[in-house]
This record gives C-alpha cells, structure tokens and sequence, in this order.
C-alpha cells in the first residue's frame, strides 16, 4: 500500500524516523537497535487537544534532560526535534490525541555503547490513546497496591524517563489488571508511596494537597507540574509529603495524574473507600482547571 492509500477514507498516516517522514506501514527499525535490544533509551508521550500540543516545550525538555543522564548523544537539537514534531502532526492532520517520542542509542549488537553507530534512532508518531473508560473517569479509580516496587535511585533516576524502566510499571500494571483494578499504586523499597503504573499520584488531607517527590521514586510528571500551578493559583495549600498506605488510605481525597491518564479521582484502594468513595471536591476543581488549561497552555499546529 503506497503513502497515498486512504483505506476507509482515512488520511494516510506518517511516522517521523530519523529525521524523515515515513509511510507508516514503512517505518522499520533495525533488529539491533539498542532500544528494542536492552531497552537503552528514553520517551516522551504528548498529547494534542483541538490542534493545541500541550507542553510541548516541557516534555522536549525533559527528554533531552534524559538522554544527558543516560549519556545519550542525540544529534538533534531541541528545537529542530520541536519540528519534527509538528511536522508528524500536521502530516497526519492529528488534532485530537497521543504523541510519541522514542530515542534509543543507535543500533549496535552487545552492550558496549563503543560498538554503536554514531548516531541515535528518534521516532516521532501519533496515535489514538484511551487509557480509561469514561465512567472510571465520572466515578473514580478502584485500585491496589502492587507487590512489585519501583526501582531505588540508585539504580535508575526517577527522574530519567527511560525505555527500561518501565517494565517494572507493566509488572505492577499487570497486577492490577488481574484483580480488575483500574490502577496500581507502587511502593518504593522502603515502603512508601512512590506512585501508580503510569501516574503520579496526589493526597488530599484537612484541605492540603501533597504529593511524593522524585526522591521517593516519582516521576516529575508534566501533568503533576500543571496540577501544582493550578493549586497555588487556587489558593489550596501544597506540599512534596512522604507518605504511607495508611496516609492514603485515611486521605480526604486521592488522584492521579498523567500525560494519557490526564487528571482522575482515586476512590478506593485495597477494598477501602478513600473519604466517601467518590471523587472529592478539590479533585473536580482541579480537573476542570487542567481541562481548561489544555486549551491555551501549548504549541498550536
């Protein structure tokens, strides 16, 4: 099938490798591309609303503050990578949806970076991503606390969002799916509340707002940091707290926040209720002002 193709009168639909847009049922990458081989490279998803990409220069940032700590050279710089971007977009006339970005080391067999081509392997597509269902977003997340815990720091930076972290996520995601939980909360090996799957996650105790910082194991979220500008705005009082399961578990209200997962109550945790089991006040207020921040906070196409 050719770029040209519009199988069901759908547009045809482009993928951005490697400094080229590439029909999408083209777009390949090599068996020995290091990420697909060790998982050795990092990732950014964003989204677009109403042909508005939101915090594009934020996620940009902090992939390229990824690749430094993983000491990634990645021969683009930040704005001409910004092109790419809305290049794929418009090409694919993307004005509702997911945007992914995924840079691996290069392509090179063995784990020795020395044995790598010079250069990395950027890929750049859009996507719909519906990552809960409408009513779990009216009525809130039932979720569980995962056996499997991030990883200490000292091993991997929360702060890096890499490739090969995340397989501790899907092994706490699978968790969850296997008791029907919408969501699983992960502890850090210390055994406090680091954060869910693929979002941070906030309290909300006697009208303040607290969430985990990146020492515990958190990643600073770009959705977390709207969240925390919201509050401040708001005048609801915030704090980076350290807490247990028996915080959340006595919290007012609890949410998470996330690129895809945007801004969603949490009500119930390991078969408790969490206040009274539906989404609080504080929580709806903030998801209205995230919602009406996606409009005007971001790149337009």
């Amino acid at each position: 099938m050719s770029a040209n193709a519009t199988p069901n009168n759908q547009p045809p639909q482009w993928v951005h490798l490697n400094g080229k847009l590439t029909p999408k049922q083209d777009a390949s990458i090599s068996i020995y591309d290091h990420g697909f081989l060790y998982g050795d490279g990092a990732f950014e998803g964003i989204r677009v609303y109403n042909g508005n990409i939101f915090r594009l220069d934020g996620h940009l940032a902090r992939l390229y503050r990824s690749v430094q700590a993983m000491g990634i050279a990645l021969n683009v710089t930040q704005e001409a990578l910004k092109e790419r971007v809305l290049e794929t977009v418009r090409a694919n006339q993307h004005r509702q949806g997911y945007i992914r970005l995924s840079v691996s080391r290069g392509v090179g067999l063995g784990l020795d970076p020395k044995h790598l081509r010079s250069e990395s392997t950027v890929v750049i597509s859009t996507e719909q991503l519906s990552l809960y269902s409408q009513e779990m977003y009216e009525k809130g997340l039932i979720t569980i606390t995962a056996s499997t815990r991030v990883p200490p720091s000292c091993c991997i930076d929360p702060q890096v969002k890499s490739l090969g972290r995340y397989i501790n996520n899907i092994n706490a995601k699978m968790e969850a799916n296997r008791v029907g939980a919408g969501e699983a909360l992960m502890l850090n090996m210390e055994g406090y509340v680091a954060e869910a799957t693929g979002d941070n996650i906030f309290l909300v105790r006697n009208g303040v707002l607290s969430t985990p910082s990146s020492h515990q194991g958190a990643l600073p979220g770009i959705t977390r940091a709207v969240v925390i500008e919201l509050a401040k705005e708001l005048g609801i009082p915030f704090h980076e707290d350290v807490f247990t399961l028996y915080d959340v578990y006595n919290a007012d209200e609890a949410f998470l926040t996330g690129t895809a997962a945007e801004v969603i109550a949490m009500v119930q945790c390991d078969g408790r209720d969490i206040g009274n089991g539906k989404p609080g006040k504080t929580t709806n207020c903030l998801i209205k002002g995230f919602r009406e921040r996606t409009g005007t906070d971001g790149t337009k196409i």
